[in-house]
């Protein structure tokens, strides 16, 4: 029993990294495939709307990659491991944090 919960959740911790590297990529093919279709425009508008975009991805992305490493860290709850996802998740908010600043800056 002990066993295939471990397996379970870390199929769940695979899914939701698989999610958030989805969302990533998806939101840079976006951002390349609009940026390559506006290369001749010269509007920084355009230019600053793409950013946007991008980072929206990027942090919903970063989100994911969250929520995995503290679902990953249900089945080994020792002290290293509890430190090693805060020191992440403290990285990676202050990632997103920075990033919707930026986001809000633009807007």
């Amino acid at each position: 029993m002990k066993n295939s919960l471990f397996t379970l959740v870390n199929y769940v911790v695979y899914a939701v990294s698989f999610l958030g590297t989805g969302v990533i990529l998806w939101g840079i093919l976006l951002t390349v495939k609009t940026f390559l279709f506006s290369l001749l425009d010269e509007d920084p508008a355009a230019k600053r709307i793409l950013r946007q975009k991008l980072g929206a991805y990027l942090v919903l992305g970063l989100e994911f990659f969250i929520a995995a490493d503290i679902i990953r860290t249900i089945t080994r709850p020792d002290w290293s491991e509890i430190g090693m996802l805060a020191a992440i998740i403290a990285m990676r908010t202050v990632l997103s944090y920075f990033l919707g600043l930026e986001l809000k800056g633009e807007a």
